[in-house]
C-alpha cells in the first residue's frame, strides 16, 4: 500500500464519515440497525497502550518469567503486535467507525479504583475517555455507535457496579433500551444513540446494557484462512440481532518470532487487497448469508469504513425492487 496513498485515504474517510448515519437516504431510515453495514473497530483503544504497564491477569506465567527476564526483548514485540489502531477513538469516529471493541482491567496490586482498556498490555487512558465519545455524540444527534465491553480481566462485583454507574452517568439518555425501535428514524425520535453490550452477568440487574454481541474470530495469520472462516459462518446463518465479521489477522508467539521483519501493522496493510476484495463482495440485510457490523484494524491507514459504509447502497437495490 503506498503511503501517500494511505494518508489521502484516510483524510477523505475524516471529511466524508463522521455524519455517515445521518445522510443516509431516507429510505434507509426505517431499515434496523442490525441489517445495517456497520464499521467497526477491533481493540478500539489499542492505540495508546502502555509499553511499560504489567502484563494482563490472563498471560501464563511462563510468558511472564520469559517477560521479566528478557524484558528489553518481549515488549517491543508485544506491542508491535498488540497495537491494533494507530487512530485515537475522536479519530475512529470521524471516520465512521461507530462499534468499538473495548476491553476493560483493573491492574493486579493495583490500589486504586481506576479502570483500563487491554490487549495483552495496558493502556495509557483510563475508563474515563469514554466521557469524550458522549461529549462528540452531543455533537452529533443522528450519530449510532455501538460500545461493546468485555474481558473486564479483575473488576470484582464493587467495580463492575462502579464502572457501570459511570457508564450510565456518562451516557445518560443516550444509552438505548433493549425494547426500543432500533432504526435510525425511531432513535432519533427517542434520542437514542448508545446500544451498550456488557459482556457480564453483572449486565443481567440493569435493562440499559444488551448481552453479548457475537463476534466472528478466525484466529488466523494468513487472509484466505481468515476470509475462508467468515464465509463458512455466513453459509451457517447469521444470528439474531447485531453481530460482528471480525476482519482482523491475528499471529501466535510462534509466528511472531519466526517472522521478526512484520508487525500487525504491516500484515494488515500487504493483505488489504485479498481483504478489500472480499469486503466489496458483502452485502448487508436481512437475509442469512448477509452481514452487519464489520470490525478491522488500522481502520485509519485503509478506506475501510469508506468500503463499508458504501455497501449500505445495495439496500436502496432491494428496496428498488
Amino acid at each position: 500500500l503506498n503511503a501517500t496513498a494511505s494518508v489521502e485515504g484516510c483524510v477523505f474517510s475524516l471529511l466524508l464519515n463522521n455524519d455517515w448515519m445521518s445522510t443516509l437516504p431516507e429510505q434507509l431510515w426505517d431499515i434496523p440497525l442490525t441489517n445495517l453495514a456497520i464499521p467497526g473497530s477491533h481493540d478500539a483503544m489499542s492505540y495508546c497502550l502502555d509499553i511499560a504497564s504489567p502484563l494482563v491477569r490472563s498471560e501464563s506465567d511462563t510468558f511472564r518469567l520469559v517477560d521479566r527476564a528478557f524484558y528489553c526483548f518481549t515488549r517491543p514485540v508485544i506491542y508491535k503486535w498488540a497495537t491494533t489502531q494507530i487512530k485515537s477513538i475522536l479519530d475512529q469516529l470521524q471516520s465512521g467507525v461507530r462499534y468499538f471493541d473495548l476491553r476493560i482491567a483493573h491492574k493486579q496490586g493495583d490500589t486504586s479504583n481506576d479502570l483500563y482498556f487491554t490487549h495483552v498490555i495496558y493502556t495509557q487512558l483510563t475508563v474515563e475517555t469514554l466521557q469524550m465519545v458522549a461529549t462528540w455524540l452531543t455533537a452529533h444527534p443522528k450519530e449510532i455507535v455501538i460500545l461493546a465491553c468485555s474481558h473486564f480481566e479483575g473488576l470484582s462485583k464493587i467495580l463492575h457496579e462502579e464502572f457501570i454507574y459511570s457508564l450510565k452517568k456518562t451516557f445518560g439518555s443516550k444509552l438505548c433500551p433493549h425494547n426500543a425501535d432500533m432504526t435510525l428514524r425511531g432513535l432519533w425520535f427517542s434520542g437514542y444513540q448508545v446500544v451498550l453490550s456488557y459482556e457480564d452477568q453483572a449486565a443481567e440487574a440493569h435493562e440499559e446494557l444488551w448481552h453479548e454481541i457475537p463476534y466472528w474470530w478466525a484466529n488466523e495469520a494468513n487472509a484466505d484462512q481468515l476470509l475462508q472462516y467468515l464465509n463458512w459462518k455466513k453459509e451457517a446463518g447469521r444470528p439474531d440481532g447485531f453481530f460482528v465479521a471480525g476482519l482482523n489477522l491475528t499471529a501466535d508467539r510462534c509466528f511472531m518470532t519466526s517472522h521478526p521483519h512484520l508487525s500487525l501493522k504491516s500484515m494488515t496493510l500487504e493483505n488489504w487487497t485479498c481483504v478489500k476484495r472480499w469486503l466489496e463482495d458483502q452485502k448487508p440485510g436481512a437475509d442469512p448469508m448477509n452481514i452487519n457490523i464489520i470490525a478491522g484494524d488500522f481502520v485509519g491507514l485503509v478506506p475501510f469504513c469508506s468500503l463499508v459504509i458504501s455497501l449500505n447502497k445495495q439496500l436502496l437495490q432491494q428496496k428498488g425492487h
